[in-house]
């Protein structure tokens, strides 16, 4: 594995990811490497065409039961045809 120095990081970049090491008990080398990983999509996680996206995790899992059932009925009348505009 390569190994890279990085000079300049400004100091609020430092805070966060001293902040992210600390929080989740791994060293800054790891939550570095993670971020590179995001930012470049060549994390594990990977989508159909490669890319990582982490736009939408913090709604993951927050719909009930009954958000999600008037979701699919709410989708459901956008996906009929309507044949007049067809003809």
């Amino acid at each position: 594995m390569t190994q890279v120095t990085i000079r300049g990081i400004p100091d609020e970049v430092e805070k966060v990811i001293n902040r992210d090491a600390k929080k989740r008990k791994v060293s800054r080398n790891r939550i570095i490497v993670s971020l590179l990983e995001q930012a470049t999509g060549a994390g594990s996680r990977k989508s159909p065409r490669g890319r990582l996206f982490h736009d939408l995790d913090h709604i993951a899992g927050s719909w009930s039961a009954e958000d999600a059932e008037r979701f699919e009925t709410h989708l459901g009348t956008q996906r009929q045809t309507d044949e007049d505009l067809w003809k």
